[in-house]
């Protein structure tokens, strides 16, 4: 285990590597002690330090719940972080590639809670009965840590190296679908690159959601009604770069658009 001062050091690295775009060499590497609990506390560190800045959070996101993100990650075990308010953006907007250190993109669902969910215990039934409805979205990834090497203690830290979403398409409640064949193919500059099926995540994404509730709840927190999830990707991240138009198409969910200049 870290201790405290080694906590707040790394807290306020990732604080200045979001402000610069320079990203802090791999924390395993310098810290070979470090636990998921100590990566834990460091992401909540850095949560209060932004929320200080007058960042609101609008919801969670969850990561590395599919194979397909595990096999392109090197990296067995789902992981979360937080989402603010300024992190959401609607579909068609012009994104700056020069904002984010190693943008990707990742097909995924976002479920718009309407109440409360608290672990432990949280299952996939109470998720669905708790949601307001599902939409497509897309997860823009950041790395305020260095790419190579990564393991989960680097990820977790980086806030699960959120960067940004783009929600879009058809809002629908879940009751209406059943969410495992939601599919999605993804495009970029009117090439497709990757396709995937929702059931990809723990076979029901709202199975990541029930997770990510029991998850959180050992960390003394819950998910609020009104809350945006990001249940995880079922596609393997797409690499961007300035100039690329981004289009993932749902088929009878619609589509989710940006562009990155």
């Amino acid at each position: 285990m870290l201790d405290t001062s080694t906590i707040e050091a790394i807290a306020d690295e990732l604080v200045e590597a979001a402000r610069s775009r320079v990203p802090v060499p791999l924390l395993r590497a310098r810290y070979p002690e470090m636990t998921v609990e100590d990566s834990y506390a460091v992401q909540a560190l850095w949560r209060s330090r932004n929320e200080a800045l007058g960042r609101r959070v609008a919801g969670h996101k969850i990561g590395l719940t599919s194979k397909a993100m595990q096999a392109a990650t090197g990296i067995t075990e789902p992981d979360y972080g937080v989402i603010f308010d300024d992190m959401v953006f609607e579909t068609g907007s012009i994104l700056d590639w020069s904002a984010y250190a190693n943008p990707r993109v990742e097909v995924e669902l976002a479920f718009r809670l309407k109440d409360d969910l608290s672990g432990p215990g949280c299952t996939m039934f109470e998720v669905l009965a708790a949601t307001e409805y599902v939409v497509p979205a897309l997860e823009i990834l950041d790395s305020r840590i260095e790419m190579e090497g990564r393991t989960i203690v680097d990820t977790i830290s980086d806030n699960a190296a959120m960067g940004v979403m783009v929600v879009g398409g058809r809002p629908v409640r879940p009751d209406d679908i059943d969410l495992r064949w939601v599919g999605a193919m993804l495009y970029r500059n009117e090439t497709i690159e990757e396709t995937g099926l929702a059931g990809g995540v723990l076979n029901n994404p709202a199975s990541g959601v029930a997770w990510l509730a029991n998850k959180i709840a050992a960390h003394g927190d819950g998910l609020k009604a009104g809350e945006l999830v990001l249940a995880g990707s079922f596609t393997r991240p797409m690499w961007v770069y300035a100039g690329d138009s981004v289009f993932a198409d749902y088929g009878p969910l619609g589509v989710v658009t940006c562009r990155f200049q």
